[in-house]
């Protein structure tokens, strides 16, 4: 589930006024723990109203309103989007907000099961396609930003050959499946409170004709976003496929509440090889196999 946590303006916002130092920390602090927790999946201050519109629309006319608008409590100054498995989850994360005198609203975002048979496939596809090609913009910009500044930086050192510059990247865990892709991935979309951003079939690829009709509804390539991160993985032909060996996928939660909740829920049906626990390194540590033959370690980001 999303939920999309909205933070009401007061007079200060409205004036201008910018939080101080120690709130910044604080918040700053807040929203570690929701990242590495996978929960936070977008946040952002917002300038006071007098620096904003309204677009009123009447009878086919539109109309400008500039601001500033005078019912404060009812403008937002900032929001979340976060990912969560329930409303009590995301409301339990808000408690834990440096927050003081002030009012926080917390709103469900709909998903495309919720519109029912009114939004057709193709509609579904149509939105997935969007969202796919947003995410992809979004990190072509960041990594062309990232890449320039370090490029302006080795110049300003003297060094202006692009080899010596380090290069972004993101290296994302891909895993195979002995005809169980679809069914485990919406289990970990369960168990790690993601979104299955893309998942498609053979039958449903270009190359549908060339495969044999038994193998039409495994699945070619699935996406899964967790926070910031993906997990990519797809059905190998049985001549192909091979158990992981000497490999895990390492997964970084927040709280050992987190830890053991996630351990629980990857471990059932599965082989548990390490039994979460404390560690010198971690409040919480564990390892096993999964019910679809996938390595796990899972390991709380706070210290021992």
């Amino acid at each position: 589930m999303r939920f999309m946590v909205l933070v009401k303006a007061d007079k200060n916002s409205e004036a201008g006024v910018l939080p101080d130092k120690k709130i910044l920390t604080a918040m700053g602090k807040f929203n570690d723990e929701l990242v590495k927790a996978g929960v936070m999946l977008a946040g952002e201050g917002l300038q006071s109203s007098s620096k904003g519109a309204r677009v009123k629309f009447s009878k086919g006319k539109r109309t400008v309103i500039d601001g500033p608008f005078a019912e404060t409590k009812e403008l937002v100054a900032g929001f979340w989007l976060w990912q969560v498995r329930s409303k009590e989850e995301a409301i339990e994360w808000l408690k834990r907000a440096p927050f003081e005198d002030t009012e926080v609203e917390i709103r469900q975002v709909f998903e495309a099961e919720d519109f029912g048979p009114e939004f057709t496939p193709e509609l579904r596809e149509q939105e997935e396609r969007q969202r796919a090609q947003i995410a992809t913009k979004a990190a072509k910009k960041q990594s062309r930003r990232t890449l320039d500044q370090r490029l302006e930086e080795a110049r300003s050192r003297g060094n202006e050959r692009k080899d010596c510059v380090e290069i972004p990247m993101q290296v994302n865990p891909y895993l195979n499946f002995n005809g169980q892709c679809e069914a485990a991935f919406k289990f970990y979309e369960q168990c790690l409170g993601g979104k299955i951003v893309f998942m498609q079939t053979h039958g449903d690829s270009p190359t549908a004709d060339q495969v044999p009709p038994a193998w039409r509804d495994r699945i070619i390539h699935a996406t899964l976003r967790v926070g910031d991160t993906l997990l990519m993985g797809s059905d190998a032909p049985p001549e192909h496929y091979q158990k992981p060996q000497g490999i895990y996928v390492s997964l970084s939660v927040a709280t050992p509440a987190d830890a053991d909740r996630i351990f629980k829920a990857l471990a059932e049906k599965g082989t548990v090889q390490m039994p979460v626990q404390k560690t010198f390194w971690s409040p919480r540590f564990g390892m096993l196999v999964d019910r679809f033959g996938i390595p796990w370690m899972v390991n709380c980001d706070q210290a021992a």
